[in-house]
């Protein structure tokens, strides 16, 4: 097992692009650690190295996942993000903790928590719909990317109109949290909603105008037609002349 790995590694140092490289940095406020390799390089290689692992079980696969995401490294982290979302058929409730912990110990950048959650942890919540009071308790955490998994873990569920209730919550705990970061996922969350529920979301933005982020009120409007979002950015600007 330790090889299969090894030859992950390896074929990533085997692809990396200096342009990559040098401009990924640029996407991230925080330091990351990158090999510098192509998004859709990286797929390709998860994909065929996942053939020589797919009689393994599933507890042998999340612990070379488990690999990979101890390196720090984000390309291996996306490897180890699709090696887990391969494996959804055979999701169990145990597996919540698991995925838990890798948002908490190892996520150390908003691509990796975004890559892990949109399909993960997302597909897990639809599987057990009752662990989304689990997934509550994360907007609580000290760990800004718990807060921001507890948002982007929704995106595909609530573009599928699951979980409305519970996301209008999710985006009430964290309102103002100071967290860029955190603003731009549960922004992101609510413009998600707004493909099925886009008055709800429209009515839940203007009765928070008046405290909510810009950050986060740009992204829950912005693919909202353009008279509601002049709408809501002409109320913003007004409170903003007040204040």
């Amino acid at each position: 097992m330790p090889n299969i790995i090894e030859q992950v590694r390896q074929e990533l140092a085997n692809n990396v692009d200096e342009k990559t490289k040098e401009s990924g940095s640029r996407f991230f406020k925080e330091e990351v650690k990158i090999y510098g390799v192509k998004t859709a390089i990286v797929s390709k290689i998860s994909k065929q190295s996942f053939k020589s692992i797919e009689k393994y079980s599933k507890k042998e696969i999340f612990d070379l996942c488990e690999q990979l995401w101890i390196s720090g490294i984000m390309e291996e982290s996306f490897i180890a993000c699709n090696w887990s979302y391969t494996l959804n058929k055979q999701y169990t409730e145990d597996d919540f903790l698991v995925f838990a912990r890798w948002v908490n110990e190892y996520v150390s950048n908003w691509a990796s928590c975004d890559t892990l959650c949109n399909h993960t942890v997302g597909t897990f919540l639809e599987m057990y719909p009752l662990y989304i009071e689990k997934l509550k308790e994360w907007t609580q955490s000290p760990n800004r990317w718990d807060r921001r998994a507890s948002a982007v873990s929704l995106i595909i569920p609530a573009k599928k109109g699951l979980f409305k209730k519970e996301i209008f919550e999710i985006a009430d705990t964290l309102l103002l949290d100071a967290d860029d970061l955190v603003q731009k996922g549960y922004g992101w969350m609510l413009k998600s909603l707004g493909t099925n529920y886009e008055d709800d979301v429209y009515e839940y933005v203007l009765k928070k105008r008046d405290i909510m982020p810009r950050t986060a009120l740009r992204y829950a409007i912005e693919k909202m037609p353009q008279a509601r979002k002049q709408e809501a950015m002409k109320r913003e600007k007004k409170k903003c002349k007040q204040v």
